[in-house]
């Protein structure tokens, strides 16, 4: 075995514990991308505790089909960047703000597909994803809606007392 098919395995090995590891990975095609718009893009997915990186389209290909995951060979062509995210939608809505925020990177940088909890997502459930809030924002609206109503009895309790008084 040579040098390079050993390192080839090893890095094989790595993408394949990312993705086992992510709860989502999505694919995104990038092109003609500036030095300050790749580093605006990484420290994005950073402080979001995404990963993102630029592998070999057939190296990605082996580790997803030794995962048993084939419906991806269609979108393992030209320039793919991969984000490995720790939730199912912080990828995805990063993306979409950066274009948002970045009108120049919407010919740029397209999401192709996403991996998420196990299963195939199209170009279209990634914009579905990305306008899904986070599960933070999800469970702060849901705290919010609980203690809505008990807010409501207490000032209709204070109120009463106040009038009683």
């Amino acid at each position: 075995m040579s040098a390079n098919f050993e390192a080839k395995k090893v890095v094989v090995e790595e993408i394949k514990e990312k993705i086992q590891g992510a709860k989502s990975v999505v694919l995104t095609h990038y092109e003609r991308l500036t030095v300050a718009e790749v580093t605006d893009l990484r420290n994005r997915f950073r402080n979001a505790g995404c990963e993102y990186k630029v592998y070999k389209n057939t190296l990605v290909r082996k580790a997803f089909d030794e995962l048993g995951v084939t419906d991806f060979d269609n979108d393992l062509n030209g320039a793919t960047a991969f984000v490995f995210c720790p939730d199912e939608t912080s990828g995805c809505s990063i993306i979409a703000k950066a274009v948002k925020d970045t009108p120049v990177l919407a010919d740029k940088v397209v999401p192709k597909s996403a991996y998420v909890n196990g299963a195939y997502v199209d170009a279209e459930g990634v914009k579905k994803l990305a306008a899904i809030p986070s599960r933070e924002v999800l469970l702060a609206m849901l705290v919010g809606c609980l203690q809505s109503p008990i807010a409501k009895l207490a000032y209709a309790l204070k109120a009463v007392a106040d009038q009683k008084s």
